[in-house]
């Protein structure tokens, strides 16, 4: 759909060939400095307009997606979905974090606690469902956020999680490095360059992961159908390995070692499932294929809903079968599988484990580099971003522009910082964003603008904060006392809210194609699961978070606010246009 006229297309052809102003900041607040003094003295004002500005479906399927001059390819279905969910989720974690929540945590009921954190993944997952069946655009959950709950929190939210993509993309790349050094017999910093030059944690440079993500850039860039049939070859390939592990694993089981099946209690189970929640994050990057999908009615819920189950069943099966392989108190924290093979006498097996691990991580880092150029190319878009990141290739119809942008910045974490700094720098962003969309659901099918009544829309803000003030109360609750009065309060009072909102507040929208059963109870279920889980994760990691998003607010003030600003006025005066066109029409015919 176009939206411009000439004179914006000729904006396109610079911005596609040049390299000038425009490319960058192409809104009024930036086109001298007189202009942007006088923006930056009206901050406090823009500030107010946009601060619950919210989208629309229609501007976002159609008005945005006509800033990238080129259409995306509608190439996929829902078995490039399901494996694109698969690939995006499946990688080394498994290998990794069952040992700890097995030893440390839950012994052999690590496998309910797997069945637990994917249920509340899979909460999260409905909810962006219904979403990507709606908002079907590149965005994702910046676009979701956009149309409910605002311009500034979409903002906030994208910038993070655009920061966990690159760090964990980083972390995969370097992991594939280890896992590969594994496979050829030699330790990790064997296949990188030693610099002395340079501080402890960034001087070992790995160049194999610079060549990896480079190489799954250029695939990513030049076609979206090519990348989907690489990433279910592997990922289908990757699956016959977990199954092959999983068989040879039984061939060795000892039933008598789930015996005792859950030593730490409920508690420890709970505690695992927190830690075992992070080897289910990366499904979120799916929704960013929306304007790639042939029928997403049909095939978005088929591909993430399928995908989930699918996964969840390999944890569950691959966790059954470590600890029946030895007692829990011997699982290794660090290799578990290889470990429990070595002392079953199959050493030859920690090869079939680490190429399962190479092959997961390869479509790990495709999903990554494939969602948050994604991401990257809806939030150009909206001008908050440099406005050259929303071209799409006329050729291959991808956003060749922001996967390389994204994939460089990749490489640059990737090629210096060592793999503890990384898992250091791993934030609570995914489980904040996954809140936020949940949160988001709700408003959605509860809140419409001009219908909802007043009485209904201070009721659904009231019912809102008390699911969010219960869940925030359970999440202290958890980390400091773990007083049973303390959960029954807190699980009451997230009742009463979820009940007051089903029966009090009328359901102001209702989805065309695919919706969450049982609302509001699951969309407000996701919310307290997810920000219980964040109880789990260590005061640092809020450090980290509060800095960065301090850091974005920066940008935000000085240049993101005023940048959308000038893009929404653009578009008011282009509708506004557009309507006394129709309107002269009308009465031309008269």
């Amino acid at each position: 759909m176009s939206t411009g006229d000439g004179s914006d297309q000729g904006k396109v052809k610079s911005r596609r060939f040049g390299c000038n102003k425009d490319n960058f900041f192409p809104g009024e607040s930036f086109q001298s400095w007189g202009n942007y003094g006088r923006a930056l003295r009206d901050t406090k004002s823009r500030l107010r307009n946009r601060l619950l500005t919210r989208s629309s479906d229609e501007l976002e399927l159609h008005e945005m997606r006509g800033r990238s001059q080129n259409e995306m390819t509608k190439t996929l279905n829902w078995f490039d979905i399901i494996w694109f969910g698969v690939g995006s989720v499946l990688g080394a974690g498994v290998f990794v974090l069952t040992g700890q929540a097995a030893r440390d945590h839950a012994g052999p009921a690590v496998i309910i606690s797997y069945l637990i954190s994917g249920l509340s993944a899979l909460l999260s997952v409905l909810c962006y469902t219904e979403f990507s069946v709606e908002l079907p655009v590149a965005g994702g959950s910046f676009a979701y956020l956009r149309v409910e709950l605002g311009d500034f929190i979409a903002y906030v939210a994208a910038g993070n999680i655009l920061f966990e993509y690159i760090v964990s993309g980083a972390s995969v790349a370097r992991s594939w490095t280890s896992y590969f050094a594994t496979l050829c017999n030699h330790k990790p910093d064997d296949f990188r360059i030693h610099a002395s030059v340079l501080a402890d944690g960034f001087n070992q440079l790995d160049p194999i992961a610079v060549l990896l993500s480079i190489s799954i850039c250029v695939g990513a860039s030049l076609s979206i159908k090519g990348s989907s049939r690489f990433n279910s070859l592997v990922t289908i390939v990757n699956i016959s390995v977990m199954v092959f592990i999983l068989i040879a694993g039984l061939t060795k089981a000892d039933a008598t070692n789930f015996q005792p099946f859950a030593p730490f209690g409920i508690d420890g189970v709970l505690r695992a499932s927190a830690i075992l929640f992070f080897a289910y994050v990366g499904f979120d990057g799916v929704s960013t294929l929306g304007e790639e999908i042939k029928n997403p009615g049909r095939d978005i819920p088929i591909g993430l809903i399928g995908s989930m189950i699918i996964i969840i069943t390999t944890y569950c099966l691959l966790a059954a079968a470590l600890c029946l392989m030895q007692p829990y108190t011997q699982v290794d924290v660090d290799a578990p599988f290889t470990i429990a093979f070595t002392a079953v006498k199959m050493n030859w097996a920690k090869y079939v484990v680490a190429i399962g691990a190479l092959e997961g991580m390869t479509t790990v880092l495709l999903s990554n580099i494939i969602g948050q150029a994604r991401y990257v190319t809806h939030i150009a878009r909206t001008h908050m971003a440099p406005p050259f990141l929303a071209a799409i290739n006329e050729k291959t119809k991808t956003p060749v522009n922001a996967t390389v942008i994204m994939t460089i910045a990749n490489c640059i974490v990737a090629f210096f910082t060592s793999l503890d700094i990384l898992a250091n720098l791993l934030s609570i962003s995914t489980l904040f964003i996954f809140s936020l969309v949940s949160i988001a659901l709700l408003v959605r099918r509860y809140y419409v603008s001009g219908e909802t009544t007043n009485a209904d829309r201070n009721k659904l803000i009231g019912f809102l904060t008390m699911i969010i003030v219960s869940s925030l109360g359970l999440a202290l609750v958890w980390v400091f006392s773990k007083n049973k009065v303390g959960y029954i309060v807190c699980v009451a009072l997230w009742i009463i809210a979820t009940l007051g909102l089903k029966l009090t507040v009328k359901e102001a929208k209702k989805p065309k194609l695919w919706g969450v059963p049982w609302m509001p109870w699951l969309p407000s279920a996701s919310v307290a699961t997810n920000v219980f889980i964040m109880g789990s994760i260590d005061g640092s990691s809020f450090i980290r978070f509060s800095i960065w998003t301090a850091g974005l607010l920066v940008y935000y003030l000085f240049v993101g606010l005023h940048a959308s600003y000038d893009a929404a006025n653009e578009t008011r005066e282009k509708f506004d246009a557009a309507q006394a066109e129709a309107a002269t029409k009308h009465q031309s015919y008269k």
